[in-house]
């Protein structure tokens, strides 16, 4: 797979404990893109945070569940990209999905390999 030029970022922010099927919805997420062979999604885990209930979410040290905000980023062409949105607006309860054009620079992929 080649991904260079112009492409499409999808931002997807929410909860720590949010869950999609008894999952945390990050994993379902990055799940279900790899599924639809998305180029590839990160999920960042941020320290503090609000969204539309103005309630401040916060990374706890001592705390097992803080609902600390969570980012899933995932980057390729706008096709692809659009072949996952039904399956966020399902999965989704509350939360953002953002999506913005990028410029790739650079995309490295080797062909046949994937890791479980």
């Amino acid at each position: 797979m080649k991904l260079e030029g112009r492409a499409k970022m999808l931002r997807v922010y929410f909860g720590e404990d949010d869950k999609w099927k008894d999952k945390p919805l990050y994993r379902a997420i990055v799940e279900k893109c790899r599924e639809l062979d998305l180029a590839g999604a990160t999920v960042f885990r941020g320290i503090e945070g609000y969204g539309a209930s103005t309630l401040i979410h916060r990374s706890h040290l001592l705390s097992f569940s803080s609902d600390a905000p969570i980012m899933v980023s995932v980057i390729d062409s706008e096709e692809k990209i659009q072949t996952v949105l039904p399956f966020l607006d399902e999965m989704m309860h509350e939360g953002i999905i953002a999506m913005s054009e990028v410029e790739v620079i650079k995309y490295s992929h080797q062909d046949g390999i994937r890791f479980e």
